[in-house]
């Protein structure tokens, strides 16, 4: 599923990045800490986060993120964004909680990858 339809599944607004909207998500990633998020997002993953500081365009462009989304209405820093648009790096806003908007990516097919997911 591309970006640009998961944003619009689930009203997420476009902070940054419009132009990488077309990039596709391959997974899905949760956490509010930096050094989790490095060692265990996937390229492609699209990051929830409540973290609205310029470090977490650091992070997603280094691990190659389909973008990040911010819960609970949190807006990027001005700086956040400055460094979005310098590394397009697309940062996205929800309205919804974390849990609920993670339950909606969910309904959607966005889930965490796992090398044994078809196993029981």
């Amino acid at each position: 599923m591309r970006l640009s339809e998961v944003a619009a599944a689930l009203g997420l607004e476009a902070r940054s990045g419009q132009q990488k909207l077309d990039r596709e998500v391959r997974g899905g990633y949760a956490s509010d800490l930096m050094s989790d998020v490095l060692a265990h997002a996937e390229e492609g993953d699209l990051w929830v986060t409540m973290q609205a500081h310029a470090n977490t365009v650091a992070v997603a462009a280094v691990k190659e993120l389909a973008g990040i989304v911010l819960t609970a209405g949190r807006e990027p820093e001005p700086l956040t964004l400055s460094k979005a648009r310098e590394k397009e790096v697309p940062i996205l806003v929800s309205r919804l909680p974390a849990f609920e908007l993670i339950g909606r990516l969910y309904g959607l097919g966005i889930g965490r990858r796992h090398p044994d997911a078809g196993a029981l």
